[in-house]
């Protein structure tokens, strides 16, 4: 059945317009003349029997749904992009897989470990996007994401389906110039010190606190972080006292740039998730999941 698509060329001018606001931009950006452009625009509009741009006293405005429409059509075009440059440095060999990780998770844990994947399977290419929240793999090229969450988030996560790793343990840790002595401090005496924040988990502090019997008023309070590796940077500069997964700081742990600060890991409310579509499974996924399956049955004890 012939397929009802409007052309690339259309789609790749339209795409360039609605990003400019601008004809004349986009024709520079695409090495074409601005009439070229508005041609092209015009053709889509007829194919689709639906206005992209109106006119105004200061130029071409996108309407609501050309808005709507270059969202779409940046992202479709994006994904073929993305194909056809893995396809040419293949050179049409082996195969490959897009993972979405949390970042610090990635670089402290999973990377570290890819030399091995990499020589029981070396056709297997493995590439990575950042996304520290839960997403539509319908809206991207992604095919799997390792996600830390409770239980109870995964069961939010529509249309996936999930591989448990490994639970995940907090500890607060800190710089040893914050402990007087490098001695470690009671729960009640680190509710008064300056507690660097997770953006993604608001409240973990709260519940560090409650878990261990202690009421701190200012468990939410205190400078946010987006990722895990900022926390840990901040804490190394002695910011304050970071509640963090020890896992992810092990090295620094070993080196002496981070103590502990308080020796009462929270167990287990998180866990590390292989999370994929609720869809046939490629062998190359897998083979991945067969993988980070037995990595992560290796994890070594919390060292504190």
């Amino acid at each position: 059945m012939r397929r009802k698509l409007p052309s690339t060329q259309a789609l790749n001018c339209f795409e360039a317009a609605a990003r400019h606001q601008s004809f004349t931009r986009a024709a520079q950006e695409l090495n074409l003349t601005q009439g070229a452009v508005s041609r092209q625009v015009a053709v889509l509009e007829d194919f689709l029997g639906v206005p992209l741009f109106r006119r105004t006293q200061h130029g071409m405005v996108l309407t609501p749904a050309g808005t709507d429409y270059a969202r779409h059509v940046r992202q479709r075009l994006d994904a073929l992009e993305r194909d056809a440059v893995e396809l040419m440095g293949r050179r049409g060999q082996g195969d490959s897989l897009t993972l979405a990780a949390v970042p610090t998770f990635a670089t402290r844990w999973l990377i570290p470990r890819l030399h091995g994947l990499a020589v029981e399977q070396p056709e297997l290419l493995v590439h990575f996007e950042t996304r520290t929240r839960p997403f539509l793999f319908t809206d991207t090229g992604i095919d799997a994401a390792i996600w830390a969450g409770t239980p109870q988030q995964l069961q939010q996560w529509a249309g996936t389906q999930a591989t448990h790793l490994m639970d995940e343990d907090v500890l607060p840790v800190c710089s040893p110039r914050l402990l007087a002595g490098g001695a470690e401090v009671p729960p009640d005496a680190l509710a008064h010190m300056p507690l660097l924040q997770q953006a993604t988990r608001p409240e973990a502090w709260r519940q560090w606190f409650d878990a261990q019997g202690v009421d701190a008023p200012r468990a939410m309070a205190g400078p946010r972080y987006e990722l895990f590796s900022m926390q840990a940077a901040a804490a190394i500069s002695g910011l304050g006292v970071a509640l963090m997964p020890t896992l992810l700081v092990q090295d620094e742990l070993a080196s002496g740039a981070l103590v502990v600060a308080c020796a009462r890991p929270l167990k287990a409310r998180r866990a590390y998730y292989l999370v994929q579509p609720q869809v046939a499974e490629r062998p190359a996924l897998a083979v991945f999941r067969a993988w980070v399956l037995r990595q992560s049955q290796t994890v070594p004890g919390v060292a504190v």
